[in-house]
């Protein structure tokens, strides 16, 4: 598109930018015309016709009604005034794409049909309007000069240049008339500050909410990443370990092997289910839940859980009453921690351990095996804070609630995964 264009493009003849555009930050935001601002590049490729013609039958009407009432002190409009007037209102047409241009233009023009002694009257408008553009596209600097313009124009031809000018035997204009006439410059320059400040101040708005919708796109995607790799690395762990018993014991123990296979239906189930939630609310962000989200109090399903893939868990502690909101990551975290043992580490015996003390919740998660090497998980050695998603998944959670998560290998042995969570909501960040 035009806009799109070199400034040192032959089609833009040339000029230097400031002549086109305001400032950078106005590419965005409407023009004066009251467009769509997410519109901003066709708004730019249209002329505005439709104001443009208002205000040309505004200026010629007008000054049709100012002839008759200044008749005797003004020389009657003839084709070179209506001309002029054309002109001025012709130019505003371009004021969205060089402001400054029609700023002066159309003070030029004024001055050029107030020389000629035609009327005062709605002439003032072309050059308030073209001034007016200017203000509000950044131009602020052009946009006084033009006035300035103006009103010196007009101040020498009223009190110096007028013995020259017509009409014939013309007197000096009142200073009591110029300093209306600058008074009425310095309104519009004001009204036009005022609308620049006001569609700023939009424009920020707009940014801050578009940046706000960006965050919460941002957070919503990494809550769905979170509750899906915690549903589904759990059950798919107790699967893959019930699937591995399933096998070894199919012709020694098929019991135990039929066993095997109902817990990995049960797993699957649950998984199913979880997951059809989490992708509910992506089809209907705005629908509840069909189930409550899982909370702390689900915790002997995970000790059930753990049991049937061989890990016994140990749990100490009461459970304290809890936010949805931290009840769910703290549930998560438990998870995770254990889905982590029955992966990556050797050890068959976990410890979960609950205290609550003040305003913060403590869950830690101890095992006594050697660790697998994996990345994700318990026991890695070198890196004691975990490289997974899993344990990333854990620091967001409790990052997301002002709460802190520490996962390394014990002095004695073992890995331990440590999560502070607040026990109130109105901590939460």
């Amino acid at each position: 598109m035009e806009e799109q264009r070199s400034p040192r493009s032959p089609a833009w003849g040339g000029g230097p930018p400031w002549w086109r555009h305001g400032p950078p930050r106005w590419a965005g935001p409407p023009g004066w015309t009251g467009a769509d601002p997410g519109n901003a590049a066709g708004r730019a490729g249209r002329l505005p016709w439709r104001s443009t013609v208002l205000v040309t039958v505004l200026v010629l009407l007008g000054s049709q009604f100012a002839a008759h009432a200044q008749g005797g002190d003004r020389v009657a409009l003839d084709p070179f005034a209506r001309g002029l007037l054309l002109v001025g209102c012709g130019l505003l047409l371009w004021r969205q794409r060089r402001p400054v241009l029609v700023a002066f233009g159309t003070a030029a023009v004024t001055l050029v049909y107030l020389g000629a002694g035609y009327p005062y009257g709605p002439v003032f408008v072309t050059a308030a309007v073209g001034c007016f553009g200017a203000v509000v596209a950044g131009h602020r600097r052009a946009a006084w000069a033009a006035i300035g313009m103006l009103w010196v124009g007009h101040l020498l031809m009223a009190h110096w240049l007028y013995h020259w000018l017509p009409p014939a035997g013309d007197r000096a204009v009142s200073w009591t008339r110029e300093i209306g006439v600058a008074t009425w410059g310095v309104a519009i320059v004001a009204v036009s500050e005022l609308v620049r400040v006001r569609r700023e101040q939009w424009a920020r708005d707009r940014a801050e909410r578009a940046r706000a919708a960006a965050r919460r796109a941002d957070e919503e995607r990494l809550r769905i990443a979170r509750e899906l790799h915690d549903v589904l690395a759990h059950s798919i762990s107790v699967i893959n370990v019930q699937a591995g018993v399933g096998l070894a014991l199919l012709d020694s123990d098929p019991e135990q092997a039929r066993s095997a296979l109902t817990t990995i239906k049960e797993a699957s189930k649950e998984a199913l289910g979880e997951v059809r939630q989490v992708l509910a609310t992506l089809r209907a962000p705005g629908d509840a839940p069909r189930a409550p989200a899982p909370g702390l109090d689900r915790l002997p399903e995970l000790v059930e859980q753990a049991a049937a893939a061989g890990l016994a868990v140990e749990v100490r502690g009461t459970l304290p009453k809890l936010a949805p909101g931290i009840d769910l990551a703290a549930f998560r975290i438990v998870q995770e921690a254990l889905t982590n043992v029955v992966r990556h580490s050797g050890s068959r015996h976990a410890r979960v351990r609950l205290e609550s003390s003040g305003d913060a919740l403590r869950l830690r998660v101890d095992d006594d095996g050697p660790g697998t090497g994996a990345d994700d998980g318990p026991g890695t050695g070198a890196d004691a804070g975990g490289s997974g998603h899993g344990l990333a998944g854990m620091r967001e959670r409790a990052a997301v609630l002002g709460g802190t998560i520490e996962a390394g290998p014990r002095e004695d042995g073992g890995f331990r995964v440590l999560a502070v969570l607040p026990l109130r909501a109105k901590e939460i960040r």
